[in-house]
């Protein structure tokens, strides 16, 4: 738990007590959590103006189906054909939302601050691909799944938003609902075991 400020609320980590168990993972699987990022739902029609004026903001164009543009500050993921979700540094988003919000003027989009509905898991290592393939029907060979691709899907039984961030799927972040986030933790920590690793 962290306390921003006096007066500010505490916000809650849901895989604080998961930090030891990622550290007792194979070499080849790394798993951190990425607590209190900024996210913001989008929803605007693509190349419309509202659109183009939320890019200006950005810095990036919004990606199409499946794909996510990782290049810049904000990350932008595809969600549907008029949603995206934009992941930011904590504590930017009432900043981020008021930049765009004045760029988009009286065109049509909205912007919701969904920051407190999801967390961010990284994972990074030789094992991500294996150890995924246990639970997620994606498939992310790099022929498939290249750097920027961006899935809704299952693990194992969880809603996630599956990014690929490294070549081979090396490197992913799995965006999963706070109140599931526990699950998926123990479900990656079970499914590593027989690489050696698991809370042992």
């Amino acid at each position: 738990m962290t306390v921003d400020a006096p007066n500010a609320p505490a916000r809650f980590s849901p895989l604080a007590d998961w930090q030891e168990a990622f550290g007792r993972l194979p070499a080849g699987l790394q798993v951190r959590e990425l607590p209190y990022l900024t996210q913001l739902t989008l929803r605007v029609t693509a190349d419309s103006p509202a659109a183009k004026a939320v890019e200006s903001v950005l810095g990036v164009r919004l990606p199409s189906a499946s794909r996510a543009e990782l290049s810049g500050e904000v990350k932008a993921l595809w969600l549907g054909p008029d949603e995206w979700l934009l992941v930011a540094p904590a504590d930017t988003g009432a900043e981020l939302v008021g930049r765009l919000r004045s760029a988009i003027g009286e065109e049509f989009a909205t912007v919701t601050d969904v920051s407190a509905q999801r967390t961010v898991l990284s994972l990074r290592g030789d094992l991500t691909r294996e150890v995924l393939a246990q639970g997620c029907a994606i498939d992310l060979d790099p022929r498939v799944s290249p750097v920027g691709a961006c899935y809704t899907t299952l693990l194992a039984q969880t809603g996630i938003t599956l990014v690929v961030r490294e070549e081979a799927a090396s490197g992913v972040w799995l965006l999963v609902r706070s109140s599931f986030a526990p699950y998926a933790a123990a479900w990656l920590v079970d499914a590593a075991t027989e690489y050696g690793g698991g809370t042992g």
